[in-house]
């Protein structure tokens, strides 16, 4: 399969009213880690003023920060977040597992061919992924209640979608799909999309039926959990679909290189 690289950035942090940047101390639990990617999954304390009490992946600054880290132990660490970064710079661990566990994020590695889905899109029409046979597309997972990552990757997608040459955009379709399909219907997603600039002639937000939309996001292994106050725990994961409908590449985690996706959708294209 193709390389890790990270999941994202840009433009600018539309819809949680908190400013642009900030530096938090903030503590919390490992539940899982991948190295190499960069990425672990914590569950965190309240960040006061811009994020409530939840489970998320957040970005490392470097590897090198996730050595000896292993799922249950406890750590300190430093998040820095500015209008198209959220990564942890620092980390300690203040109590340690015990196990000695190794155990990685589970994003389904093993997948070939993209798993079929239908939706309804931002105007209640049914969009399928069979529809972009011969295209590519970038397909993610987002909320339009989300506080914590889901501004930051549509914005950098917002981005992406901007500066794709127009050979590329030609044959390039953006998907999103919403983890909180129940709350999220249509023209809540038409709202978010319009919010964040989202061109909607190539790029179509999607919900459905809860049965439904729970079938897609454990086909594609990015999972989701409600917290008590309503916001949602996904894995931020974003999708490289060739125009045969194989995963040809996974970008996980905020940061990625907006230049590495653009000539990964050349290469798939070619």
């Amino acid at each position: 399969m193709g390389r890790l690289i990270g999941v994202l950035a840009p433009l600018l942090l539309l819809a949680c009213g908190v400013p642009a940047q900030g530096t938090y101390e903030v503590s919390g639990t490992v539940e899982a880690v991948e190295v190499a990617a960069g990425v672990v999954k914590i569950a965190h304390e309240e960040i006061p003023g811009f994020m409530p009490a939840m489970t998320m992946s957040f970005d490392v600054a470097a590897p090198e920060l996730l050595e000896g880290v292993t799922p249950g132990a406890s750590v300190r660490f430093t998040l820095e977040r500015s209008a198209t970064v959220l990564t942890i710079t620092a980390l300690r661990v203040t109590a340690p597992s015990g196990s000695g566990s190794g155990a990685t994020l589970d994003l389904g590695f093993d997948l070939d061919l993209a798993p079929p889905f239908a939706l309804l899109n931002q105007e209640g029409a049914q969009v399928a992924l069979a529809d972009f046979e011969g295209t590519a597309v970038l397909l993610d997972f987002v909320f339009t209640r989300c506080t914590g990552p889901c501004p930051l990757l549509t914005a950098a997608h917002v981005r992406l979608q901007r500066r794709l040459p127009s050979t590329i955009r030609a044959r390039t379709a953006l998907l999103s799909i919403s983890v909180d399909p129940a709350h999220d219907t249509p023209p809540r997603l038409r709202e978010y999309a319009r919010k964040h600039g989202a061109d909607l002639s190539d790029w179509s937000f999607l919900t459905g039926a809860p049965e439904t939309v729970r079938n897609v996001v454990d086909a594609y292994h990015v999972g989701s959990t409600r917290g008590p106050d309503g916001q949602i725990d996904h894995v931020v994961a974003t999708f490289l679909i060739d125009p045969e409908g194989r995963i040809a590449e996974r970008y996980l985690g905020l940061q990625h290189s907006l230049e590495d996706i653009i000539a990964d959708l050349a290469r798939v294209l070619s």
